[in-house]
């Protein structure tokens, strides 16, 4: 049980590190290889990223939580992390809050996931 919760919490740490890595990285790596500038300005890739941190994480804390109840910090703390990918994704707000909305979702994301695995191995 608890190797699939570590496996849970891994994929969604690597997948918060993909996408900070996609919203820092890639940008400067598109002035050197249009290619990835395509790629990396596609829209498509936030919504998916967005398609699978929200169930990931969802099942991760969710299973997390039966074993030992999550304190409400910690739901806040992914809650708000999940919102601002979304926030960042649907770009509502305009080009220029997309990268900061997504990095500081993608931040708070892995957070939670850190506090859960910490919360994990110190029992």
């Amino acid at each position: 049980m608890k190797h699939a919760a570590a496996l849970f919490d891994v994929s969604a740490l690597a997948l918060s590190g993909l996408c900070l890595l996609h919203c820092l990285a890639l940008p400067l790596l598109a002035a050197l290889l249009p290619l990835l500038g395509t790629w990396s300005e596609a829209e498509s890739v936030h919504g998916l990223f967005v398609l699978i941190a929200a169930p990931l994480t969802s099942y991760a804390l969710w299973r997390a939580h039966r074993h030992r109840p999550l304190p409400a910090a910690l739901w806040l703390l992914a809650g708000t992390g999940l919102a601002l990918l979304l926030a960042g994704a649907c770009g509502g707000l305009g080009g220029r809050a997309e990268t900061p909305l997504t990095v500081a979702g993608s931040l708070a994301l892995a957070s939670a996931h850190l506090w859960n695995a910490a919360r994990r191995h110190a029992h």
